[in-house]
């Protein structure tokens, strides 16, 4: 996704947001159940949804049990504040909110006698201007390049998502910081496992604009994971509160989708 307890847990975090991926087999101890939350809310229409989940020791059957019963709540610093129901075990659902970049929003859970407390600032949207595609050199390996330009003079902080026929795809974390390209034209290669991309398939990207946080989070989660083998694992940069798991991410969303080519 290494070896110490903190890391079980982080996979676990990890595992869930990446749920339908494929089954991995990690080398981790058993780590104490922790408590793992996941939310967002986009510019796109809601509802919007925070699951709660309680990690688990691996390898005891790979299921997270869900943690129901719990209140949810998010306020979008404008005066409202939206309780959620929860649509399905540890599935928490928003009713009326509706996400505006430039907006802090705040999450509250209270759950298993714990209160726990995460904030996010949607940023502004950047449009996502198209996709080509490179070809690797391995195997007939081709790869989504989404193209856009980047806002001058602004921090921005980007993730990419794809899609194959509805399904996701995406193997690894696709985060991106403009520190070395701001205000350029960005042409990214997304360097995913492109063995399912057979040509005529169709393939959304997403990309979405996210806070410093969140970036933080997904970043040093990828290095933990061991995408950068370079880095010692260490347990990431969460944006909630009283030692839970997850992250919370007010994001904005623009997707593109194309026909796979052939080559």
């Amino acid at each position: 996704m290494q070896r110490t307890t903190i890391i079980a847990s982080l996979a676990t975090a990890a595992i869930l947001f990446y749920s339908c991926q494929k089954t991995v087999t990690l080398d981790l101890n058993t780590a104490p159940a922790q408590i793992v939350i996941q939310g967002e809310i986009t510019n796109t229409s809601g509802p919007y949804t925070v699951t709660i989940n309680q990690s688990t020791a691996f390898y005891a059957d790979n299921t997270f049990p869900p943690i129901s019963g719990a209140a949810v709540k998010i306020s979008d610093g404008q005066g409202l504040t939206d309780s959620l129901t929860e649509t399905s075990p540890g599935v928490y659902s928003t009713h009326t909110l509706q996400g505006t970049p430039g907006n802090t929003y705040t999450l509250s859970v209270f759950a298993q006698n714990q209160q726990y407390t995460a904030a996010s600032t949607m940023p502004a949207p950047v449009a996502l201007d198209s996709i080509t595609w490179q070809k690797g050199s391995f195997q007939k390996a081709i790869y989504a390049i989404p193209n856009f330009q980047d806002p001058a003079g602004v921090k921005n902080f980007y993730q990419f998502m794809e899609y194959l026929n509805g399904q996701q795809v995406t193997n690894g974390i696709f985060v991106f910081d403009d520190r070395l390209s701001d205000g350029r034209y960005i042409t990214r290669s997304l360097r995913n496992d492109s063995s399912r991309l057979v040509t005529g398939a169709q393939l959304q990207v997403k990309m979405y604009t996210i806070d410093e946080n969140v970036y933080n989070y997904f970043n040093q989660l990828e290095q933990s994971l061991g995408f950068n083998t370079s880095a010692s694992p260490a347990n990431p940069a969460t944006n909630i509160s009283n030692g839970a798991y997850g992250y919370f991410s007010a994001h904005t969303v623009q997707s593109k989708t194309v026909t796979v080519p052939s080559f």
